[in-house]
């Protein structure tokens, strides 16, 4: 049977847009893996923009990417003596990050703050602040806590409940995705 452009189609305009899924919110999901600078940097910057836009965004900080969540202040973490030796070799916090490449026994990082100072780059800190201004959902992974002997008090507040990698597997359905 074939139809002609004079004929009327069969289902109208209205039903076909209501047979239609609903439109979704545009949303972003950030996997943080890794707490080096020079991966925390773009992690943050990427989550406020997302946010800027008016998207719905998640940072779930998972294994060394859960480490520039800690305090500062915070020095020895853990209960047993490999948590204690991972906390003394990876100190955790925003203050002491260091770089993937070019580290240089720490002026690899102070090259990288003083060139983005220069260049009117917000930091990690400011930009840390920043999301959770803007209502970023920064959540700190449960496992990686137990695993690494973190407690909620060894965290920066601020954060939403540590959870487990079904919440993060449920927030990244339907979103962009990024893992970094």
């Amino acid at each position: 049977m074939s139809t002609t452009l004079t004929e009327m189609p069969s289902v109208s305009i209205e039903a076909a847009m209501q047979q239609m899924p609903p439109k979704q919110e545009p949303k972003l999901v950030i996997f943080a893996w890794s707490g080096e600078l020079d991966k925390i940097w773009p992690t943050l910057i990427l989550a406020t923009t997302s946010a800027a836009m008016g998207q719905d965004t998640t940072v779930f900080f998972t294994f060394w990417g859960l480490f520039p969540l800690v305090r500062n202040e915070v020095r020895i973490t853990g209960d047993n003596w490999m948590q204690k030796m991972l906390s003394m070799m990876n100190r955790g916090g925003l203050d002491h990050l260091k770089l993937s490449k070019m580290n240089f026994i720490g002026a690899g990082p102070a090259m990288m703050h003083s060139l983005a100072k220069s260049h009117k780059v917000a930091s990690p800190a400011e930009l840390l602040a920043l999301a959770k201004e803007m209502g970023v959902k920064l959540i700190p992974c449960q496992m990686t806590m137990d695993m690494m002997g973190l407690k909620r008090e060894d965290l920066i507040d601020g954060l939403e409940e540590p959870a487990g990698a079904t919440t993060a597997l449920l927030a990244a359905q339907g979103a962009s995705t990024l893992f970094i």
